[in-house]
């Protein structure tokens, strides 16, 4: 059989995020380059990076009428990934640019070099007439011995030794280390399973060795062990020769499992997130582009790991709604895991103690239904504050004296929610947003929680002059003030306590006190000398105008309960306004199953997710100006009544940022189509000049 003429045109997609871009466009193939390769292409009278998408033979262009490529640039992306970056742009309704700008390393970053040193090949050393060994000092002894390593401050005296023919000194990369770790693979024992671990681990290795993709739920309650089953399933993997990504919430706050793949697999794994520099970022992309690391640990950025030949992807704590990116492509990294997982043929593993609906409707369900140490899991006592005007009941408080550790969370940073003039009523709202200031006592300002603006703590009413201010609600600021107030020693986590390690550090080697914040306190922490949890407020997420408004008070509550109680007896109280509300009255049982079927049934019934798709588009524009409730009008006429579906709005959105806001909601049962109908109708409102001053925001399966 003749082979094929051989592909002389590289398509070519320019990284640039203009919407109306319509790539790709054909360039002169440079010799060896491949799909994913990065070029600085001529394009539109400039220079500009682009990516191979694809190869041709032959353009519909005269060979004479194409341009060649300036240069190759020196970092290339593997094939699946420019085809997952393309799925995105579709299913997100962004562009290929944008989506695929997520996936390459930082730019202008390179590799880090610096002086080598080791024994020289076939050094003649110095001998003495006798043929002695070479005349060396006890520290030049200790250097030789000490080789190979860089150089560092030795410097000197090894170029001695380098001159007597004794050493070789070169440049080499110098990678720059993310994390250090005392235990290596060999070292590290792995603890026994328990019969329901066994189980489990029994079905994901075997859909790992059949090596084809399948979707599987781990339902584990809190403390169940599913770490365990990652480890085992990515050894399981890497036996095969394939890679791993695992996929936490959040990277500062779950250090252990970090910890604990970095011991059971050394340096093969590597770990992506934002707070890495630049040059961390790019040492530990390149080390998974070139294979030298095969298992991916962090956010979910990491979901764009470099890896070849992918066997399984874990998604941790599947339920968290961090998950979910906020800039644009708005892509919800369980949703490109279950694609990449689809594309490379691997197996999706999705673990939480509180799956969402979503999951438990779509995937095959997995269960480990007891705590590893066979302790059961702690009771629940939910405490009626109908009567109470305190943040904390007299129950809770005498809890807390009595417990040496304890995790209060209390939903709501900052002193107090709002300040009001007890004389006139006026509130304190923030300039740029329709939204009321929180006090931050300790800063002496007054903050607005979106756009961050911040004035002083006034101290009399500017309209009336009153001084008679009042402070209402009480956020984690306060409550820790009151709890110290008690004599009990505080550690507190929230986005204004700075960053969590310390404090969770802090908090684990303390002999007593109470971890009080928002729900990061919630979040996957293992602390087994924790005997009591206190939830202020548990209702509140009830209260927002949201369909998953259940879920995520069951959630919360479900989470915190499995803090307690892990290395030895615990138990929970739970504050709420409503007691009798379903989703508390199940997390108070511990009682997953009742709560799912019921809000499957809920769902179904008003057709939410997963009985129907949501796709949301905002239109924010200049204020006072209109230009926002025209732009999202112009949508809704462009995008008509697409089949099978629903279209809500256009409704006005609260002021942000100086920008009003207009948004629409469609409601879909064929997600595809109506996608596609969304962007097709947001890119012609989009190209119209009298909504040029107009930012449009597609936002699917909006959270």
């Amino acid at each position: 059989m003749m082979a094929g003429p051989v592909p002389a045109i590289a398509k070519v997609e320019p990284l640039t995020t203009a919407r109306a871009l319509r790539g790709p466009f054909d360039y002169l193939r440079p010799d060896g380059v491949e799909v994913g390769a990065l070029l600085r292409v001529p394009f539109a009278g400039r220079e500009v990076d682009g990516v191979v998408v694809g190869l041709a033979a032959h353009s519909e262009l005269p060979t004479e009428r194409l341009a060649a490529p300036l240069r190759v640039l020196d970092r290339s992306l593997p094939a699946d990934l420019i085809d997952l970056a393309g799925w995105m742009a579709r299913e997100y309704c962004s562009t290929f640019a944008r989506a695929v700008g997520l996936m390459l390393p930082p730019a202008g970053t390179r590799e880090r070099t610096a002086l080598w040193a080791q024994a020289a090949p076939g050094a003649r050393g110095e001998s003495t007439p006798q043929g002695a060994p070479p005349r060396l000092t006890d520290s030049q002894r200790a250097l030789l011995a000490s080789l190979p390593r860089f150089a560092g401050d030795d410097l000197a005296a090894l170029r001695r030794l380098e001159k007597r023919g004794l050493v070789a000194i070169a440049p080499r990369a110098r990678r720059r280390v993310v994390i250090h770790s005392a235990v290596g693979a060999a070292a590290h024992r792995a603890p026994e399973l328990t019969p329901a671990q066994a189980g489990v681990l029994g079905e994901v290795e075997a859909a790992v060795a059949a090596g084809g993709h399948e979707a599987l739920l781990l339902h584990g309650v809190t403390g169940s062990g599913k770490t365990e089953v990652y480890l085992r399933a990515a050894g399981a993997a890497l036996q095969r020769g394939c890679g791993a990504i695992v996929l936490v919430p959040e990277i500062a706050l779950t250090p252990q499992i970090v910890t604990r793949f970095v011991a059971r697999f050394g340096d093969t794994v590597a770990v992506l997130h934002s707070r890495l520099s630049d040059g961390e970022r790019h040492d530990e992309w390149l080390r998974l582009r070139r294979g030298e690391a095969r298992v991916c640990v962090g956010p979910r950025s990491a979901v764009f790991a470099p890896l070849a030949d992918l066997g399984l992807i874990v998604v941790d704590e599947e339920h968290e709604a961090s998950y979910k990116h906020e800039g644009d492509p708005r892509y919800d990294a369980r949703g490109v895991a279950a694609r990449r997982a689809a594309q490379a043929g691997a197996v999706l593993v999705a673990g939480s103690a509180t799956p969402r609906p979503e999951s438990v409707h779509a995937l095959r369900r997995l269960r480990l239904p007891e705590r590893v140490d066979g302790r059961p899991l702690p009771p629940v006592e939910v405490v009626d504050m109908r009567d109470s005007t305190a943040a904390l009941h007299p129950r809770s408080l005498h809890a807390l004296a009595d417990e040496p550790k304890a995790i209060v969370l209390l939903n709501r940073r900052g002193w107090s929610n709002f300040l009001e003039c007890r004389s006139c009523g006026r509130g304190w709202r923030c300039p740029d947003c329709d939204v009321a200031l929180v006090l931050h006592r300790a800063a002496g300002t007054m903050a607005c929680h979106h756009c961050g603006h911040r004035e002083r703590v006034p101290e009399t009413c500017p309209d009336c002059g009153s001084v008679s201010l009042a402070r209402h609600g009480t956020g984690t600021e306060r409550l820790g003030s009151e709890l110290r107030a008690l004599g009990l020693e505080v550690f507190r986590l929230d986005a204004d306590a700075g960053a969590a390690g310390p404090v969770l550090a802090a908090f684990a080697a303390a002999p007593h006190g109470v971890l009080l914040g928002t729900q990061v306190v919630a979040k996957g922490h293992d602390f087994p000398d924790v005997g009591l949890g206190v939830v202020v407020d548990a209702d509140a997420t009830l209260r927002f105008p949201d369909f998953r408004a259940e879920e995520r008070t069951f959630s919360l509550v479900t989470q915190l309960a499995g803090r307690a109680g892990r290395g030895r007896s615990g138990r929970v109280l739970v504050q709420t306004l409503e007691p009798d509300s379903p989703a508390i009255a199940a997390a108070a049982r511990h009682d997953a199953d009742a709560f799912l079927t019921g809000e499957l049934a809920r769902r179904e019934a008003l057709r939410y997710p997963p009985f129907s798709d949501l796709i949301r588009v905002v239109c924010s524009a200049p204020e006072r100006t209109g230009g926002a409730a025209a732009a999202a009008g112009a949508v809704r006429e462009a995008l008509g009544e697409p089949p099978g579906a629903r279209v809500l709005g256009p409704a006005p959105l609260f002021r942000l940022r100086r920008r009003e806001r207009s948004q629409l909601v469609v409601k879909a049962t064929d997600r595809a189509g109506t996608i596609a109908a969304v962007g097709a109708a947001v890119a012609r409102a989009d190209a119209d000049r009298a909504h040029r001053a107009v930012a449009f925001s597609v936002d699917v399966d909006p959270q």
